[in-house]
């Protein structure tokens, strides 16, 4: 597992932002701290799994006293998101109900992405290592 570092930020008229400095141009946002938190997880999840898959080098995460020296994050408050080492994806076809398949596709943007954590969070509710 490897640790990066989160800001969320806040201005009076707006939600809470959230960047990753490791990360430039993944963003999010949240109406509440607790759902920018949850909302900067998906964020980098999602954004290093597409770098992942498009073959880009993932950085190295930057120590919290780098980030914070910096004048321009001074304001921001910081937090850890855990993010899991990732296996090579590997393509499978799988069969399905056409009307199942239909509730995925309705449901996520992305078919793939939704079966793996349906597929994750099954396993670990039977106790099994991910």
């Amino acid at each position: 597992m490897t640790n990066y570092i989160g800001l969320i930020r806040k201005d009076a008229e707006s939600d809470f932002g959230v960047d990753f400095p490791d990360f430039p141009g993944c963003v999010s946002a949240g109406g509440t701290l607790d759902e920018a938190r949850v909302m900067g997880q998906e964020a980098l999840s999602g954004h290093i799994d597409c770098m992942r898959e498009d073959g880009d080098a993932i950085p190295a995460p930057s120590s919290l006293e780098d980030i914070m020296s910096d004048p321009d994050n001074r304001d921001a408050v910081a937090f850890l998101v855990v993010v899991p080492e990732s296996d090579r994806l590997i393509r499978v076809n799988v069969t399905l109900e056409e009307s199942l398949l239909k509730a995925i596709k309705g449901a996520a943007e992305n078919r793939s992405r939704f079966l793996s954590i349906a597929a994750r969070e099954k396993l670990e509710r039977d106790g099994a290592a991910v």
